[in-house]
């Protein structure tokens, strides 16, 4: 019964355009000397989507055209975090969705596809569309099956499109969003480098960090409590290797969207400010030199600004404990030369990075594991290959919180964070590194001969991760030391716990 129904809807749905289409004023020229008006559309092209961060290239054209845009929709397994997969709907196997960009005056025809190993019918809300339901209502397409609607992109500016089928909030929330950018006629200002960044929250079943196929959490969700925020759908999707790139001296625009379901973004660029703001995602600079703005649930906003020195800058939404805690943040890599009178290399704001002040929480003891170490103690290989887990598990760890204040290769900041790479105060005493961990530490140390007098807060980890972390750094970047067991860290969480 519940296929028949499937296929009534899928079969209503595709009748819609069963009659043949409305011609479309002014598609043909009617000669070779007439006179072009930018009211009419004068042939056609197909649309080029690009995956985040990427943006198609700007229209250089001064008419409108028909564009023909094919996206699909697919539900596939992909990373959410290190270790964690999650089961994501997307348009065009994304999350974000596929980045559309037409222009102003463009006639539009959508073709909405939804794979055949789909387990649910889908359709598509651009918020772009003059229409019910922003499309909608016209391309509510089952599995197997293709939709086409079209529409005229009658407003220029920034939009979120999404899907609108229900229960709405679960398929958003489960990455089925992206942005459509309607170009102004006059098109925008150009600048060096365009990226798509869009935020989303997920409710998993586990909690942030917790290994597996993670399934989706419908109280979370109803509750609002997402077990992560991410941009671009997954930790990490901007950071290291996967970093925006510009140069010194370069313009950066930013397309930025907030799928939600349920969260509003408070984005700022750490160490930057906004020459430019779109609010809103429309058509005009509303607003200059922002230092965060404020992007709604199913809302967008543009953001352009120049980059003066060199550094990883750090993309956050500011609501902190969602940067640090819950995985929206990103990173921006500048190279090129210094510039001393704009950034002396002195002067380091960890505002920032000094909020994220947690407790400690209690690890867990797996019972499969004591038994697994008691069997495989006598056996040189096999505990050599356990090394090389618990260091790619440390590294994973590292990565979501450590790296923002020690950096990527253990550096550190001068004058701020000690290095952890070829570090005589780190490999003196493992005790009294694990214990730092636990409780935080504060007060003056000298590494390397150098001194340093900064505040390390304790870090949310439970026993296991700060025993894999700490042997991580333990045995990167020039250090060599033994596996930091777990039990070593209980002991020492014990006592610390008791003074």
């Amino acid at each position: 019964m519940k296929k028949a129904l499937l296929c009534l809807a899928s079969l209503a749905a595709t009748s819609l355009f069963a009659a043949e289409p409305p011609p479309i004023t002014g598609g043909t020229l009617p000669g070779p000397d007439a006179k072009r008006t930018d009211a009419e559309v004068i042939g056609e092209e197909k649309a080029v989507l690009t995956a985040a961060p990427n943006v198609p290239l700007p229209i250089k054209r001064k008419h409108a055209v028909k564009v023909i845009v094919n996206l699909e929709v697919r539900e596939v397994v992909k990373r959410m975090a290190d270790g964690v997969d999650y089961l994501f709907w997307t348009f065009g196997g994304e999350v974000p969705g596929l980045f559309i960009r037409v222009r102003e005056g463009d006639q539009v025809e959508f073709h909405l596809a939804n794979h055949q190993s789909s387990k649910m019918p889908h359709n598509i809300d651009l918020h772009a569309v003059t229409g019910p339901g922003g499309g909608a209502t016209s391309s509510f397409t089952a599995p197997g099956h293709e939709s086409q609607f079209s529409f005229k992109a009658l407003n220029p500016g920034l939009y979120v499109y999404h899907c609108a089928t229900a229960p709405v909030g679960m398929h958003v929330a489960n990455g089925m969003y992206g942005l459509i950018f309607v170009e102004p006629k006059e098109g925008l200002p150009a600048v060096d480098r365009e990226y798509y960044v869009m935020q989303g929250d997920f409710y998993t079943k586990g909690k942030f960090g917790e290994e597996g196929l993670q399934p989706f959490d419908m109280e979370k969700a109803v509750d609002e409590r997402p077990s992560y925020v991410v941009f671009n759908g997954a930790v990490g999707s901007l950071v290291g290797d996967k970093a925006l790139k510009a140069k010194v001296g370069e313009r950066v625009r930013l397309f930025v969207g907030n799928g939600g379901p349920n969260l509003m973004s408070s984005f700022h660029v750490i160490g930057e400010i906004f020459d430019k703001v779109y609010q809103e995602g429309g058509a005009k600079v509303s607003q200059e030199q922002v230092q965060t703005t404020v992007v709604p649930a199913g809302g967008s906003a543009i953001v352009e600004f120049g980059v003066e020195v060199p550094g990883t800058f750090i993309l956050v939404d500011h609501a902190l404990f969602r940067a640090f805690n819950k995985g929206a943040l990103a990173m921006l890599k500048v190279e090129g030369p210094t510039n001393l009178l704009v950034y002396s290399g002195k002067e380091v704001d960890a505002t920032y990075l000094g909020d994220s002040a947690f407790t400690g929480a209690q690890g867990k003891v797996a019972a499969l594991e004591a038994q697994m170490k008691k069997a495989i103690a006598g056996d040189p290989k096999i505990t050599a290959m356990g090394k090389e887990i618990i260091m790619e598990k440390g590294k994973r760890v590292y990565s979501q919180t450590c790296f923002a204040c020690h950096q990527a290769e253990g550096q550190g900041l001068p004058g701020v964070f000690p290095p952890l790479a070829k570090s005589d105060y780190l490999m003196a005493d493992k005790a009294r590194v694990i214990r730092g961990v636990i409780k935080g530490q504060t007060g003056e140390m000298t590494v390397n001969g150098q001194k340093f007098n900064g505040v390390m807060p304790p870090v949310m980890l439970n026993d296991e991760q700060i025993a894999q972390v700490v042997t991580y750094v333990m045995n990167t970047w020039g250090n060599s030391g033994d596996i930091v067991t777990l039990e070593e860290v209980q002991k020492i969480h014990a006592e610390s716990a008791n003074q």
